[in-house]
């Protein structure tokens, strides 16, 4: 299917087992900024008291919930159930996207699968989320970034921007590729590098809601407005600062 982002059908297939139900509201609030969640189903085994707090949370967001008996000790069939149904929804053509919302690394290949089949693979989970799962999403989400119950909402910043060397060196690739001969970028299209050099790249984790926040504060980046003409907005650009000449 090809449509535009704010009609992308996107199926969300939840890790019960592996996600707590707290990130539910804010889940979904942050969906929608990617499409449509036409499809919700959490797996796992209900008749567990694991998962009592889902129970309420599935019948308020529309979730169905997919019933996976634990069989066998040791052995994660909610993993296989929920990789199976993925599967099925690929073959059937009529999606755009997979929300696979879990922090487990078995789902690396499910992920890699999706995009692949030339379908946007969007990953969402905690913080202890291996890099392999990370890097096989097109887009990564931390739970940890949106909890609170508004997707954009301002959280305490896990890091800081201003002593962050990878920071630092991501915005340096990423305005590097998009500049021009005089060294000056688009802040959109450092914005597109950005996520295409980090699946997981999320400024809310330094503690801004927008990259021209980030970009502005960031003490290793200078930027500048330009206006296109009367009536059009302002753009911005941004370089990287330039290292002080010794004296």
């Amino acid at each position: 299917m090809t449509t535009s982002q704010d009609q992308a059908r996107l199926a969300v297939l939840i890790d019960a087992d592996n996600i707590p139900s707290k990130y539910v509201d804010a889940l979904f609030v942050e969906i929608a900024r990617f499409g449509s969640a036409d499809i919700r189903r959490a797996y796992g085994d209900w008749t567990t008291n694991q998962l009592a707090p889902w129970k309420k949370v599935v019948l308020a967001n529309s979730i169905q919930p997919a019933q996976q008996f634990s069989n066998t000790q040791g052995k994660n069939s909610t993993d296989s159930a929920l990789i199976i149904d993925a599967m099925d929804l690929l073959h059937a053509g009529n999606i755009d996207g997979v929300c696979l919302v879990s922090s487990d690394a078995d789902f690396t290949r499910l992920a890699a699968r999706i995009r692949e089949q030339g379908l946007r693979a969007y990953g969402f989970g905690e913080k202890k989320t291996p890099d392999a799962f990370i890097n096989a999403c097109n887009t990564f989400v931390l739970l940890e970034n949106i909890q609170g119950g508004e997707a954009d909402a301002g959280n305490v910043p896990q890091r800081d921007y201003r002593s962050d060397q990878d920071l630092a060196r991501l915005l340096s690739e990423a305005i590097d590729t998009s500049a021009g001969d005089d060294e000056w970028a688009d802040l959109a299209a450092v914005g597109s590098n950005l996520q295409r050099l980090k699946s997981d790249f999320d400024t809310r984790t330094w503690g801004f809601k927008k990259l021209k926040d980030l970009v502005v504060a960031h003490p290793r980046v200078d930027v500048k407005y330009l206006s296109p003409g009367q009536g059009k907005p302002k753009t911005l650009q941004v370089r990287r600062r330039p290292a002080p000449k010794k004296k």
